[in-house]
């Protein structure tokens, strides 16, 4: 069964279910042609290891304490903290503490969806 994306005006809920922080768990909350909003559930002990993304992307920390990794350095997170970071640019996540978060990729024409690609990282999977 195909997962249902919010239509606009609908409420949205941010908050994990208790069961979510055994897992990574990554839900595509909208997905347009110009945008994919994405609530990751991150637990302390499993990274999501270096990739990217075509389009300039978002990462709001919601809940917990998020090391974000990037342009060589990183930037730790704390909840109602964000990080913007260009189209393209390799990048790794890891929770210092259980965390919840928010991630905004904004999409161009060809972008996820058979445009240009590239094979030197590997990109985000989808929900």
């Amino acid at each position: 069964m195909a997962l249902q994306h919010a239509v606009s005006g609908e409420r949205i809920a941010l908050e994990r279910d208790e069961d979510d922080i055994a897992n990574f768990t990554s839900i595509a909350l909208i997905k347009t042609d110009h945008m994919e909003l994405i609530r990751l559930v991150l637990p302390k002990e499993k990274p999501m290891p270096e990739h990217w993304v075509e389009g300039e992307m978002t990462l709001l920390c919601l809940e917990g304490e998020i090391a974000f990794s990037a342009h060589g350095r990183t930037t730790i997170l704390a909840p109602n903290e964000m990080v913007y970071l260009a189209g393209g640019e390799p990048h790794a996540i890891r929770a210092n503490q259980d965390a919840v978060a928010l991630m905004t990729i904004l999409l161009h024409p060809g972008d996820n969806n058979g445009g240009p690609t590239r094979t030197d990282a590997r990109t985000v999977p989808s929900a």
